[in-house]
């Protein structure tokens, strides 16, 4: 069953001590707290995916922000990029609520499950390379889980290299590498991989990403999953 297996990778995520430099950040992160959260209770560890084990859409982030998922212990969860994100998969029929702010606040998606490549937030949202490589085995078999996974939209181009990458050790041809782009769409074996830039701030503010650019980015998504 994908959920008993998801359920297995997620107990195996919370507790991984695998990289040193992050589990530091993470933790000093989650002792210092900043001043508007100063009276909760931080999260503090690696954050696993989330969302419809039948799911036959994925959608891919690089890592938990250091005062979102990493505070509420759910992957774009108490922060803009959530905000941005779960607004868009609410209008677009993916999530029964348009905010994600804490575990337990009744969001549920339906189609969908939402991943990072890395599950530890890092220092200024930059990863080693190394602890990429270590965390990718993790995305690799949620890959395999999902039994009716069939799109991959990856927000951004970490994410769209960590699909690849992930796909490429399961087995499929990734090469030529196809290059990431907004609203670039690839056959890669039997699933759709597609481009998305990521809602951070700095893309959302600047129009960059907008809302209709989300909502057709996952309209894109459903037709090439075969929901309706």
């Amino acid at each position: 069953m994908s959920r008993e297996a998801l359920d297995g990778i997620r107990d195996e995520i919370v507790v991984c001590h695998a990289c040193p430099r992050l589990v530091d950040w993470r933790e000093e992160v989650a002792r210092e707290k900043v001043a508007r959260f100063a009276d909760q209770e931080y999260w503090g560890r690696p954050v696993p995916g989330f969302g419809d084990p039948s799911a036959r859409v994925l959608i891919l982030g690089l890592a938990p922000a250091a005062h979102g998922g990493n505070r509420t212990g759910r992957i774009f969860t108490g922060d803009r990029s959530g905000d941005f994100l779960f607004a868009s998969l609410h209008r677009t029929g993916f999530a029964n609520q348009p905010t994600s702010v804490a575990l337990g606040d009744g969001l549920r998606l339906v189609g969908a499950y939402v991943s990072a490549v890395n599950r530890c937030a890092p220092p200024a949202n930059k990863p080693f390379p190394e602890e990429r490589d270590r965390c990718l085995p993790f995305l690799e078999r949620e890959i395999a889980a999902l039994h009716e996974l069939v799109v991959i939209v990856a927000l951004g181009a970490y994410a769209w290299d960590g699909a690849l990458r992930s796909l490429a050790a399961l087995g499929d041809d990734v090469h030529p590498k196809p290059k990431f782009g907004h609203a670039a769409a690839e056959t890669v074996g039997r699933y759709v991989l597609l481009g998305c830039f990521h809602p951070s701030q700095q893309n959302t503010f600047t129009g960059k990403l907008t809302t209709d650019m989300l909502d057709s980015i996952f309209e894109q998504a459903k037709s090439s999953a075969g929901l309706r």
